[in-house]
Formats: C-alpha cells, structure tokens, sequence
C-alpha cells in the first residue's frame, strides 16, 4: 500500500469522541474547500460506526450546505433513526464552525435473497490501456492547467488509480462534445476485506468526475481551468451488489440536462466482470464566471 492511499485511510478512521459524535480531519483540495466526496465518505464512516456489521449500506441521499474548512476538523453526528429487522437508517449532520455543512441519510440492509436482473455493461477500453494520470497530466501544464494545479491534481489522485477512456475535459476546453464520461479506478493498494471500507471508499471517489459530463457539452475545461465555477448541491448512491474497490471499477456517466445555472448528472458503476454494482446520481452549481 502506497503512502497516499494510508493517508487516505487515515482520513476515513474518524474519531469517535462521544457515543453518536465523531470527529475527522481534513485537507485541502483541487479548489479551497473541503472535496465533497471527502465529506460524503466521512459521514457514511460515521453512521456505519452506529451499524451492525452485517448491514452493509445501501443507500445514502446528501445535500452540501456550506464549503467545508480544509483548515478545521469536522464533527459527525449521528441520529439514530430506525433499526428494524431488515432495514437500519441513520441520519448525519456534519459541523464546522458551529454550522452545519453537510446532511446525509443512509440505509443499511441484511443480506436477503430476490428477484435480479441489471442493464449491461456498456463497452469500455481495457483500464491496462490507458494512461495513468502520473502520464497524462504532466502533458497538460501549461497548456491547459497551471503546473501548480497539475501537481496538486497528482497528489490529490496518488491514492487513486483514475483512468480516463477519453480525453478529461480540461484537454479538449472549446471542444463541446457529447455529455457522456467514461473513467476506471480503483485503489493504489490492496484493502481489508471489509464490505464497508470499500463502500465508503467508492463514495470518496464518486465525487471526483461526476459533474465532468456537464461540462463536456459545452466544451468548457472544468473547475481546475478557471472557466467554470461550481460545487456540488446533492448525491445520491445506492450500492447493488458487493465489490472491491481495489479492483477496476468502470465509472459510466452521463448528464441529461444543464439550466439554471445547475447541471445535473448519473452514473453506473460496473465491476470488471460486469456487474452493475452501483448507481449515482448528482446535481451541482455550475456557472460560467462573467467577465
């Protein structure tokens, strides 16, 4: 396991300072406030913690209220809303400043056997074909991102294998394309057979290219470049069947519609054996700076 994939483990180990209260660090990220996904994956580490073992997630539905202070711990806590015999839900306010900053419901289910069927995979290039971000990246400083951004970028994805199918949005700015994304990724390092680690690590990542589909079909290079501005309003993930996250993962997104200066977005994740084994949906503020 690579230092960076620790350091991201760390970041999910919450510290528990009251029954239902935990507390969990920060960092900074591409933009200055605190990655949502961070704060997502932090909160449902928050309400597993109040779980039995053998209730994985399901389900989660977030709303982000305020940036987060990468300069500040955030305190989690956690209301106990229902356990029944099946179906556990979990309700957790996240806190900075004596403020709320984050809302998330969650729902924790046993094992129960019932009816199946999923869409198909959708055809997607082999994850070993493709650049790795430490190869891509570097070839876009200066053309289309500050070095500082693109160094930063590699930090931030270092505990993260994240593969582009196609060009990320920065590298075709002036380009509208079709709003359609395809990304693999797994961890940069084997896990501990844990079914909830590998969610909320999932949960961690499906925030990082999500909003991308927005911005293809309208050939704008994203929040790194400076001609967007933008940050997520709500997410919601319901979690199908088990994977591993330090296993290739094929993350297919796509946005249906953009107005109001909102765009909205969702995503099919699929195991590389073609398992369907979650879906996202996301909508964020997306507005082109005026000048």
């Amino acid at each position: 396991m690579n230092k960076a994939l620790d350091d991201l483990l760390d970041l999910l180990d919450l510290e528990r300072i009251e029954q239902d209260i935990f507390r969990g660090q920060s960092r900074l990220a591409i933009v200055p406030r605190v990655f949502g996904g961070q704060v997502a994956a932090q909160a449902l580490v928050a309400a597993g913690r109040t779980v039995p073992d053998d209730r994985p997630a399901h389900s989660l539905h977030a709303y982000f209220l305020r940036p987060g202070d990468p300069g500040v711990p955030i305190v989690y806590s956690v209301d106990r809303i229902r356990d029944g015999r099946s179906f556990t839900t979990r309700r957790v306010v996240a806190v900075q400043h004596g403020q709320p900053i984050f809302h998330l419901s969650a729902s924790f289910q046993t094992y129960e056997e019932g009816l199946e069927h999923q869409e198909p995979m959708p055809p997607a290039p082999d994850p070993e074909s493709l650049p790795t971000a430490e190869e891509t990246l570097p070839r876009y400083a200066d053309r289309f991102l500050h070095p500082s951004v693109v160094e930063r970028l590699l930090e931030v994805r270092s505990a993260v294998d994240l593969r582009y199918a196609e060009e990320p949005p920065f590298a075709t700015a002036g380009q509208p394309r079709e709003p359609r994304s395809q990304v693999w990724f797994r961890t940069n390092g084997s896990l501990a057979d844990d079914p909830m680690l590998h969610i909320c690590l999932m949960t961690y990542v499906s925030d990082m290219t999500l909003l991308d589909s927005v911005l293809l079909a309208h050939g704008r290079g994203g929040w790194a470049t400076g001609d967007v501005v933008g940050a997520s309003l709500d997410h919601a993930m319901w979690f199908h069947r088990p994977f591993r996250a330090d296993e290739w993962l094929l993350y297919d997104q796509e946005s249906p519609t953009a107005q109001g200066g909102r765009g909205l977005a969702r995503g099919r994740i699929f195991s590389r054996d073609g398992r369907l084994v979650a879906s996202v949906i996301q909508e964020g503020v997306v507005r082109v700076p005026r000048g």
